[in-house]
């Protein structure tokens, strides 16, 4: 009987290329290695480390931001929790800390002394060192700043669920220089920016221009070739010499091109992720070793943006894990909508097509049908009106509607009672709508209208103060709903209402 064995994957050993004969991976455990040739960027497939603490601090809460709605191309952090943080500096890390693009890692950190495991909600680049943010239970800071004392031994680790999410972001990450490459060298479209999204979400590159069908499909079944090839990638690191930094070029859009490194960076680490015969980009991400199994799709379109100064767009793309989710979630979609429809998934957009025609045909013969149905309702009032022998003529009519759009319907009785009548008349009328079944948070609508804005007016502002509508007009018209249950109480105040005006 034949076993498969599944081996782990493992970074192969020249991954890491020091291309400096100056640069070396320091073992002073009381200096914290630089961000550029951390552990997890050495070995982006490593999950855990035994290492030390170099230097430890209680973080200070900063002031939150003033509340409003996120940019959609920005990447959701994990939500810092309301308990005490510590900011933690190790001599080296598996944790990735966000730059270049790529949010933060998240994991757990084992201080070795006590075997307490310590949750890392978030790592961050301050200057050139990455920062750990450990949460710490409420009334334990004085024990946390003593496990974390600078020289204890820690084992710093991804967890299943780090790992997934570096996972997740490598291989997005790496999909991302894949892409930009053959975008700049096949179609001369240089990548102005890029957002690694929130999961599940596609992630985007933003270029001058928008993409043909064609265009997009030749660009896909390239980066797929190169995919299948499993073109190797690796990393390569020196001093970092700033005199030597070339400036961000720049589009005749006045976009830039890429990015620079960060002018707080102070890792004194130059690092070019190189993907064999295809592109080498400086970065300070963590990347996949192969383009294996990667399996690059593109979104078949591409959404220009919303400004009139520019004809930059964006191209969606997954890749990797994400992948599998969409074609998972997609999958399920198109399923359900195939029972829905009693079809097969192929049918599914032409009897959707014809699900359509019927009902904007259905909802053409409900606006006939309202619209005759508002004349005969319009002439009874109009007879009754004739009754009033010139006096004020008042009155409410209440009806029981179910649909979206109840002021609609109300709206055209009043249209048709004002292009039928044809006397003089003085007269003020209320129309209200309720649903069939009501609760405390129903809505019942009320339409008022007249010949007399004043007296509109005084209508409406009774009907606010004494059955608690809410609502406004102008001229002879007024409108306004009540939300609650609309019973025969406040069917007897409104007619006590109208009587007393």
């Amino acid at each position: 009987m034949a076993t498969a064995v599944l081996l782990p994957q493992r970074t192969p050993a020249d991954y890491h290329r020091i291309t400096s004969p100056t640069l070396k991976i320091s073992d002073d455990i009381r200096v914290p290695l630089p961000v550029g040739i951390l552990a997890c960027q050495r070995d982006p497939l490593l999950r855990t480390l035994d290492t030390f603490v170099v230097a430890t601090s209680l973080s200070q809460p900063n002031a939150p931001p003033p509340t409003k709605k996120p940019a959609k191309k920005s990447v959701i952090a994990p939500a810092l929790p309301a308990d005490p943080l510590l900011e933690v500096i190790l001599h080296d890390t598996v944790i990735f800390p966000e730059g270049g693009g790529q949010p933060t890692d998240t994991g757990i950190i084992t201080t070795i002394a006590d075997g307490t495991i310590w949750d890392v909600v978030q790592a961050k680049r301050h200057g050139g060192h990455a920062v750990h943010y450990v949460r710490v239970k409420e009334g334990h800071t004085d024990k946390a700043l003593l496990a974390f004392s600078p020289g204890a031994k820690v084992a710093v680790a991804l967890g299943q669920e780090g790992y997934d999410r570096r996972y997740d972001h490598m291989s997005l990450h790496t999909s991302q220089h894949l892409l930009s490459a053959l975008l700049e060298t096949r179609l001369q479209l240089p990548t102005l920016s890029w957002s690694l999204t929130s999961y599940p979400a596609p992630c985007y590159v933003e270029i001058p221009r928008k993409m043909a069908l064609e265009e997009i499909a030749s660009i896909q079944e390239e980066a797929n070739r190169l995919v299948f090839e499993g073109r190797r990638v690796h990393v390569e690191v020196e001093e970092l010499d700033r005199t030597e930094e070339k400036p961000v070029a720049i589009h005749e859009s006045g976009r830039a091109v890429g990015r620079g490194l960060p002018d707080d960076y102070t890792g004194g680490v130059k690092r070019v992720v190189v993907i064999d015969g295809v592109d080498r980009n400086p970065c300070c991400g963590t990347h996949l070793p192969s383009l294996h199994n990667l399996q690059l799709f593109l979104l078949p379109q591409t959404d220009a943006l919303a400004r009139s100064t520019t004809t930059n767009a964006r191209l969606y793309f997954l890749a990797g894990p994400r992948l599998i989710t969409y074609l998972t979630t997609s999958h399920n979609l198109l399923s359900g909508a195939s029972s829905i429809l009693s079809c097969g998934a192929p049918q599914v957009p032409e009897r959707i097509t014809q699900v359509v025609d019927e009902r904007r045909r259905a909802e053409k013969r409900v606006g006939d049908v309202e619209t005759e149905l508002a004349k005969y309702l319009a002439k009874d009032l109009i007879d009754e009106m004739q009754s009033a022998n010139g006096a004020l003529f008042k009155q409410s009519i209440y009806r029981t509607d179910d649909s979206g759009n109840a002021l609609g319907f109300l709206s055209t009785v009043l249209a048709a009672f004002t292009s039928s009548i044809e006397s003089s008349q003085p007269y003020l009328l209320v129309l209200v709508s309720s649903p069939s079944s009501q609760s405390n948070s129903s809505t019942t609508i009320v339409l008022l209208f007249g010949s007399d804005d004043k007296k509109v007016k005084e209508a409406g502002d009774a009907l606010k103060s004494k059955l608690g509508v809410k609502g406004g007009g102008k001229g002879v018209k007024w409108s306004g709903k009540f939300t609650g249950v609309w019973r025969e109480k406040e069917k007897l105040a409104l007619d006590e209402l109208l009587c007393g005006i």
